[in-house]
């Protein structure tokens, strides 16, 4: 079996390039990979295609530090604590972000077509509605950018049925995909426990994978029950152990959001002196992810592990 254990910043420096088109998983506070993410800004990665899927701060991060040189969407938000996100956000309102926009049931179904191998992606769901023509990147500048494809869509005629229009989505061609799951072992192959979101399909249609998890288990126990195994090992190249690597996400069943931290954030972000101050404070004020969890603390943390039963933190007791 490949070992195919290796550093964050390993990983990083390998596996991520300038440029790439790269996908995060998770969805919007769930799951992000935020350890990998934050070792993205130390080592100065930029430039990137980025689809960003159902986002969050992970991308919201990225943009306002200006890595992103073309962001594809359905929405960037930290739910149920900031609706849009303010760095994606003002980058927009400014003029400052090459943005396409899609529907979420789109944008999930095109990196599906990616995994599969699809072509393009005939799709019905956006007819008729505003998002197909709205935040459109014109061709001009679509040819000056090699990854992007020649358009937002084309209607085709459907070929089983004349005279009938049918939306053709382009498929996404990942260079890169960063999952966060929570056991694997050291060839790869992991276990997400709740919901896979768009992940599987990220892992397989990504030419380079890199897998970060909370517990790295043996080769023994990862085959007690294949059944629990998400992602197959032939598909990650980089395997990290990163407990708390999802911070301040959730990791369903093993630990909470950390909403004091996004609400910072939230504060934080409303301007570019408090965002610059966040970023440093958390991500390039510390060297490793190891620093960054001594940052936030051991009794902070501990207060996030979920109730068992729930699989989300619970407040049913008295603090002590």
């Amino acid at each position: 079996m490949a070992n195919k254990i290796c550093t964050l910043q390993e990983a990083i420096s390998k596996y991520v390039e300038d440029g790439d088109c790269i996908a995060f998983g998770g969805f919007s506070t769930n799951r992000k990979p935020f350890a990998a993410i934050h070792e993205i800004f130390r080592q100065g990665k930029k430039d990137f295609i980025a689809f960003g899927g159902a986002a969050g701060g992970d991308w919201d991060m990225m943009i306002g530090e200006d890595r992103v040189k073309v962001y594809i969407n359905c929405y960037t938000a930290n739910s149920g604590v900031t609706n849009v996100g303010r760095r994606f956000r003002k980058k927009i309102e400014n003029g400052e972000l090459t943005f396409e926009d899609y529907s979420q049931d789109g944008i999930m179904l095109m990196l599906h077509a990616a995994a599969l191998g699809l072509p393009y992606l005939p799709f019905r769901a956006m007819m008729g509605s505003d998002i197909a023509k709205k935040w459109r990147i014109s061709k001009e500048e679509r040819k000056k950018i090699e990854k992007l494809p020649d358009d937002k869509f084309i209607m085709l005629e459907n070929p089983f049925k004349p005279g009938e229009k049918v939306m053709a989505l382009p498929v996404p061609k990942l260079d890169t995909a960063v999952i966060h799951v929570h056991k694997a072992s050291s060839d790869g192959t992991s276990i997400i426990l709740g919901d896979l979101f768009s992940d599987v399909d990220l892992a397989i249609a990504a030419r380079k994978v890199i897998v970060t998890c909370e517990e790295l288990v043996t080769e023994e126990e990862i085959r007690k029950d294949p059944t629990r195994c998400s992602i197959p090992g032939f598909e990650v190249d980089a395997v990290v152990h990163a407990p708390f690597g999802a911070h301040p996400t959730q990791l369903y069943d093993y630990y909470d959001y950390d909403t004091p931290y996004l609400r910072e954030y939230d504060a934080a972000s409303k301007t570019e002196e408090g965002f610059k101050e966040f970023m440093n404070k958390y991500v390039y004020s510390v060297k490793t992810h190891k620093e960054y969890i001594d940052k936030i603390g051991a009794s902070r943390l501990a207060d996030l592990r979920v109730t068992p039963g729930f699989g989300y933190k619970a407040h049913i007791g008295k603090e002590v």
